[in-house]
């Protein structure tokens, strides 16, 4: 983790990926780098919109004025990327149909339906979650993400999560 060393990776990453998502970035920051060198490599730019009244969202409100596409919800993101994906999946068959939900959903571990019964029908903070799921901070941080991307739950700003999905 030398500083040197990042807008060298950052390059390679934005390069070997289809798109690139700034969650928050001040108004002088590596993400803005990074999203540059996407739009440079031909790849889309995201960005997620903050508060006005935070700096750390400046960097965000620019990208969006210069034409990264707004994201609210992982559909947004999905939703520019699905003819990419196909191609970069299936290179041979592009008129082939995409795949149901059911075959693309992934079944869930108990520690997941667990973490979901907590989360229940109400708002619960990341702290409620670790807390009452004795689980540690990085496991609940990562299950919320998969759980997110499948469409389960919605994280907003407040760090809360809400049920989206029928268990």
């Amino acid at each position: 983790p030398i500083a040197g060393n990042f807008p060298k990776r950052n390059r390679i990453i934005s390069g070997l990926s289809l798109g690139t998502l700034v969650v928050e970035a001040a108004l002088k920051s590596g993400s803005l780098i990074t999203a540059r060198l996407a739009t440079e490599q031909g790849r889309e730019v995201f960005a997620i919109p903050g508060s006005i009244h935070n700096p750390l969202a400046r960097g965000c409100h620019r990208l969006i004025k210069d034409g990264a596409k707004l994201v609210e919800k992982a559909a947004d993101v999905l939703e520019e990327l699905t003819s990419q994906l196909r191609l970069e999946l299936e290179p041979d068959s592009p008129h082939k149909e995409p795949p149901t939900e059911t075959e693309n959903s992934p079944q869930l571990d108990q520690e997941y339906h667990d973490l979901l019964r907590i989360i229940g029908d109400g708002p619960t903070t990341t702290d409620q979650l670790i807390e009452m799921s004795g689980l540690t901070a990085n496991a609940v941080s990562s299950m919320l993400l998969q759980l997110e991307l499948q469409g389960y739950i919605a994280l907003n700003p407040g760090g809360y999560s809400c049920l989206t999905h029928p268990k």
